[in-house]
């Protein structure tokens, strides 16, 4: 008799391109998660590679939550000839169709861009995925509820969203197949989240998928003065006449570095100064969150952010052009990508790391080959728009912001689940990270760990 099996189609020794392909005894097909490979040249060509089954034999779609590394290749299986149901939350529903458009937009005019300026191999350039192609995939999603038993494909499948704690409308997922049950962690929030309620343990199972984004290192303990990194490298650099450029990830981050700098500025630790955000997507994603107080902490409240008197909303492509078009000074910009891969934050880039009076400050996960882990690592020039542009600025690091549990906290969501699994899959982190979290879990809860590599095959039950 044939059992459940899973593959590895992305996520397996690199952080981003979250894909696991789940194929039950009757060789139906569900695709959990459907992300971008980011970061590394050899990463990010996977994504033009035909993808390693017939998109149109999956039956179904299961996503954990709407950042592009999980979410932001679906255009493109649309186009290959998916065209099942996409089951997700009603926050994650909201949030990937601002992702997949914005997505789609960047495709293509980078795709110009390149052919325009003569700096592509490709002859003539082209998108992975129009905005056609995203608007077809938005009209595939549908929303489930938190906690319930969800039966799918003609009841063959069951699935259990429960919170994740880690953006809005964030899970981790509960399979039940006809022989055996699997957990999908996605990615796993704090305990405490600046904005979000905080995550739920789901029913254990004999295998789980963890996430080790974070899985060989600790945040650090909280400071007496939060963010403290963030509010001196502001001081200093307005006090140079300097601006501040803080890329951040459109869902999530925007929100709670703008709910930092409010309280900051009410707290007189930061001058009052002009606060850009340069960003239509994270300006959707901050309806998005406000019309979704049901996930929110009961105290928070985003009138503080929304009714800050130095806040400028710059939403049209001409605005964003006359705020780069000459040198700022005294300011914070807030712009996407978080990683800096692409998107209005590389024309901030190339204005403002030349200049020895401005900053940097990085907020997030940087993975290897995106221009962020570049900075962080100290390059002394970086490649864009087809030059090279020196790096003087200055280039801090905040690492309270992080929304993934570290090591311990992963470990404490391990240690929770009843049933205890059998078998850990960790996923979602750099080699170094997932093998040290693996080696940990069977050292700490004599649980069977394995990092899996890309395209391996494990029989389930």
């Amino acid at each position: 008799m044939a059992s459940s099996t899973l593959t590895f189609l992305g996520a397996a020794g690199t952080v981003t391109g979250s894909k696991y392909l789940l194929t039950l005894p009757s060789g139906a097909r569900v695709l959990i998660d459907c992300g971008m490979f980011q970061g590394l040249k050899r990463l990010r060509q996977l994504n033009w590679e035909p993808f390693p089954v017939p998109p149109e034999s999956i039956d179904a779609v299961l996503l954990t939550h709407a950042h592009a590394d999980h979410c932001a290749y679906l255009p493109a299986l649309v186009k290959q000839g998916f065209d099942g149901p996409i089951w997700c939350t009603q926050g994650t529903r909201r949030l990937t169709e601002i992702v997949l458009r914005d997505a789609a937009f960047l495709q293509e005019r980078d795709a110009e861009d390149a052919r325009s300026g003569g700096y592509s191999k490709h002859d003539p350039p082209r998108p992975l995925y129009t905005v056609a192609d995203a608007e077809r995939a938005i009209t595939l999603l549908r929303t489930v509820q938190f906690d319930d038993d969800v039966a799918l494909l003609g009841g063959e499948l069951t699935a259990r969203y429960v919170r994740a704690g880690h953006i809005l409308g964030s899970a981790s997922i509960h399979v039940t197949t006809p022989d055996t049950q699997i957990v999908f962690s996605g990615d796993v929030g704090r305990p405490v989240h600046p904005v979000l309620q905080p995550p739920v343990i789901p029913p254990g199972a004999p295998t789980v998928l963890i996430e080790s984004t974070y899985g060989d290192r600790e945040h650090p303990e909280p400071a007496d003065l939060p963010h403290e990194a963030m509010a001196d490298a502001i001081r200093r650099t307005i006090a140079r006449s300097g601006s501040v450029l803080i890329p951040a990830f459109a869902v999530d981050r925007t929100e709670a570095v703008l709910k930092e700098l409010a309280k900051m500025i009410r707290d007189r630790r930061i001058p009052r100064v002009p606060i850009y955000v340069n960003s239509p997507m994270a300006l959707r994603a901050l309806d998005a969150y406000s019309d979704h107080a049901e996930d929110l902490r009961e105290d928070i409240h985003f009138d503080d952010i929304t009714e800050m008197r130095n806040l400028v909303l710059v939403e049209s492509s001409e605005d964003s052009k006359k705020l780069t078009s000459s040198p700022l000074e005294g300011a914070i910009v807030i712009t996407s990508s978080g990683m800096m891969s692409g998107g209005r934050v590389v024309h901030h880039l190339a204005q403002m790391l030349p200049a020895t009076r401005n900053c940097v400050i990085v907020t997030g996960f940087q993975a290897l080959g995106t221009r962020g882990r570049a900075l962080l690592d100290g390059v002394e020039e970086l490649k864009m728009f087809g030059e090279m542009v020196p790096v003087r600025a200055e280039i801090i690091r905040d690492e309270e912001f992080s929304v993934h549990a570290d090591a311990s906290e992963i470990i404490g969501w391990l240690r929770a689940l009843e049933p205890q699994p059998r078998t850990v899959y960790c996923v979602h982190g750099e080699p170094d990270s997932s093998t040290a979290l693996a080696a940990r879990i069977t050292a700490e809860l004599g649980v069977n760990a394995v990092v899996p590599e890309l395209g391996h095959e494990v029989r389930l039950s």
